[in-house]
């Protein structure tokens, strides 16, 4: 109470004014109004005015325009401006002075669009650096709320490295700047990307200013492709080729690096203009084969992964970046050309010898049928000559069949020993590749790693049979199945074949015989060895009628040796007589021997 103090009323105040409604004596209440009234500013609806900021809550902002009342406006008409405070100046649209509570209606939103279109082409005339909200996403780039209109954002425009999630910009307030705009259909396009490269550009210029070959950089993967990987320098892009990301084989750039992830590059080289930058990774750490064990020989078995195939064989990779290669003819003991891909596949993992090893040119041959026994080193006891076997036609030439007993055990069978009987122009005619087919082991060549085997020789030898049935003069029916300039193949009883030449074709009424046609044919050669049978069915009325002529010529020669007797029977005895005393003298001479002998 010791604060207050005692005041002294007014000595002349008037109070029943005061009742009456004036407050100070001499003024009217017109007066005391139109003094209140100068104070305000003179607004009209429509209008656009400025206003300050004097509170702020989650769902509005309250205006004071200099009006008798403040107006209220919708928080969310400034989410373009996520900064906005007390004390700022907005612009605001007087929509109504007063409603029928008495409040002022005000309208950011409409202000703004009341003077964007102004501010836009002035902005893009001044380059203005403007701020905008990201509204929402659109094809191919992103819609942006610039002064109250919606200006396009491309996604090019977005940022200078590639952009791989729009969303994460959606409600975001950024700074851009106005890079076109088409006066006809009001379109606005902006840019983000435009701010910063020419801050990039100068720090490019820096960068590549200091550029030397084997400086070692941080950058972040900016992007991944098939063939490498770009690395962001700092504004400097470079590229890492799939080849120099790892000492190991890189079949997907992604299994080694992931976007946005920073790094250490060596620059491997760069253009004269430093524009295409190369760059490695692998470089910076030592090569694989430096830390090959020393202790690893030829002969050693070594395990490892199929990372490439081609037909002439598989490259292993026994350690990151350490890899040998395994022919093809060191997959078999088999001498058959296959493919490498008969026996392995890219991921296998497969067990090997050490058949070369060269440290200082990188290199190793590997083998897999060292890992088995040569079947070659145990021929002579596992297929002796006389054994049977099955085997597996793998090839064909005009002289035999190529088969394969097991594999890296190779036989030829000779087209001669395919069939006893039949005559065998080309194997396919009686055999397929892939078939399997009996064999015997007719002899072995150890040197050329090859049997000679045969086919024929699983059955007896029908030949020995035929030289009973087919004698020479046996007459036999037989089918003209192939006609040739020579003469004709002949098909006679028991599968077997003859041959006859034309002039032996010739039938009894003098016209030739045709194909297909039987008829009767004479043996007129058997050769058991060659396997030949020569036919003729000529001879068979031919030696009919000669026999014929010799019967009459013998009957004629009978009736005139008659005669002769007749005339002369002393000579005949004369000759008898002669006869029988050789006989005597021999038979005694015979006698003497045996008796000087004794």
């Amino acid at each position: 109470m010791e604060n207050l103090k005692n005041v002294a009323p007014v000595e002349d105040f008037n109070w029943d004014a005061y009742e009456n409604g004036e407050t100070f004596v001499g003024v009217s209440q017109e007066e005391l109004e139109k003094a209140y009234d100068s104070t305000l500013n003179k607004v009209s609806d429509r209008e656009v005015v400025d206003g300050t900021v004097i509170s702020m809550n989650k769902r509005e902002v309250v205006v004071n325009i200099g009006y008798k009342s403040d107006g209220i406006i919708p928080l969310n008409e400034f989410r373009y401006n996520p900064e906005l405070t007390i004390g700022d100046k907005v612009e605001v649209y007087i929509e109504n002075q007063e409603d029928k509570k008495g409040q002022l209606i005000l309208s950011h939103k409409k202000a703004r669009a009341a003077r964007s279109w102004d501010r836009v082409n002035a902005a893009l005339e001044s380059e203005e650096i403007v701020k905008g909200f990201i509204k929402c996403r659109t094809k191919g780039g992103m819609i942006v709320d610039v002064f109250g209109i919606e200006a396009f954002l491309p996604g090019s425009q977005i940022d200078v490295k590639p952009i791989r999630d729009y969303d994460v910009f959606v409600g975001k307030t950024m700074e851009f700047k106005v890079v076109k705009i088409n006066q006809e259909f009001k379109n606005v396009v902006v840019s983000h990307k435009a701010l910063i490269e020419a801050e990039l550009e100068q720090q490019k210029k820096e960068i590549i200013g200091k550029l030397e070959k084997g400086q070692v950089l941080e950058g972040t993967v900016k992007n991944i492709t098939s063939y490498g990987v770009f690395i962001d320098l700092g504004g400097v892009d470079g590229l890492i080729h799939i080849t120099d990301l790892s000492w190991g084989r890189v079949s997907d750039p992604k299994e080694v690096v992931e976007l946005d992830q920073k790094l250490n590059v060596v620059i491997l080289d760069f253009d004269n203009e430093k524009k295409r930058i190369a760059l490695g990774l692998k470089q910076l750490t030592p090569h694989p084969w430096d830390a090959l064990s020393a202790e690893l020989k030829v002969g050693d078995k070594v395990e490892g992964k199929v990372v490439v195939m081609a037909d002439y064989g598989a490259f292993i990779e026994i350690a990151p970046g350490v890899e040998g290669l395994i022919h093809v003819s060191e997959m078999s003991w088999s001498q058959h050309l296959r493919s490498a891909q008969d026996f392995m596949k890219v991921g296998d993992t497969v067990e090997a010898v050490v058949l070369t090893l060269d440290r200082d040119e990188r290199k190793m041959s590997l083998g897999i049928k060292q890992l088995k026994q040569d079947p070659w080193e145990t021929i002579a006891d596992k297929y002796p000559v006389g054994s049977k076997h099955v085997a597996k036609v793998r090839n064909f030439t005009n002289f035999g069949v190529f088969v394969e007993i097991e594999e890296g055990v190779d036989g030829l069978i000779h087209i001669s020993d395919l069939s006893w009987t039949k005559k065998v122009k080309h194997p396919s005619e009686f055999t397929s590749i892939g078939a399997d087919i009996d064999v015997q082991v007719l002899e072995i060549d150890k040197e050329n790693r090859r049997l000679s085997l045969g086919h024929k020789q699983l059955e007896e030898n029908p030949w020995d049979v035929f030289e009973t049935v087919f004698t020479v003069g046996s007459v036999h029916e037989g089918t003209i199945i192939e006609m040739l300039d020579k003469g004709s193949v002949v098909a006679l009883p028991y599968g077997v074949e003859g041959f006859a030449t034309p002039k032996h074709l010739v039938k009894e009424d003098g016209s030739q015989a045709q194909l297909d046609e039987k008829l009767e044919f004479k043996v007129i050669e058997f050769n058991k060895d060659a396997k030949r049978i020569i036919l003729s069915h000529s001879r068979i009325f031919e030696d009919a009628a000669k026999a014929e002529e010799k019967a009459e010529k013998k009957a004629a020669s009978k009736k005139t040796t008659s005669k002769k007797e007749e005339a002369a029977p002393a000579i005949t005895n004369q000759a008898a007589s002669t006869t029988l005393g050789d006989i005597d003298a021999l038979a005694a001479l015979k006698e003497q021997m045996e008796a000087d002998k004794d």
